[in-house]
């Protein structure tokens, strides 16, 4: 049984951070691409950051130099840390696991950023 549980979402201000957990279980966690995903109303589900197995990472030009995306192997759990958030940030941000053709998803955790 594979799950990718997300955490530490919710609303935070404008220009504030906030740090996404993700814990993923039923598979060899080391071996696989891991992303963070995020989806807006009426919008495509886009990527904001992954990490492969070695540690490289890829961010689009919306997030590069605010978000951070980082694993740790020994705890089979990804993060992401958001800093300096903007309105259009807010999204549901889902956690990712790929090998291959392999593709996991998490159920999403909402993150609002208003005043």
């Amino acid at each position: 049984q594979v799950q990718l549980v997300e955490s530490g979402g919710g609303l935070v201000q404008p220009g504030g951070s906030l740090r996404l957990s993700c814990a993923a279980s039923g598979i060899v966690f080391s071996r696989y691409t891991m992303g963070w995903y995020r989806q807006a109303p009426g919008e495509q589900r886009e990527l904001v950051a992954a990490i492969t197995s070695g540690e490289s990472t890829n961010y689009p030009d919306s997030v590069k130099g605010r978000f951070a995306i980082s694993r740790d192997n020994a705890k089979n759990t990804v993060y992401l840390q958001m800093n300096s958030l903007k309105p259009e940030d807010t999204a549901v941000y889902y956690c990712n696991a790929r090998l291959s053709v392999i593709v996991y998803w998490g159920q999403g955790t909402q993150v609002t950023v208003s005043s």
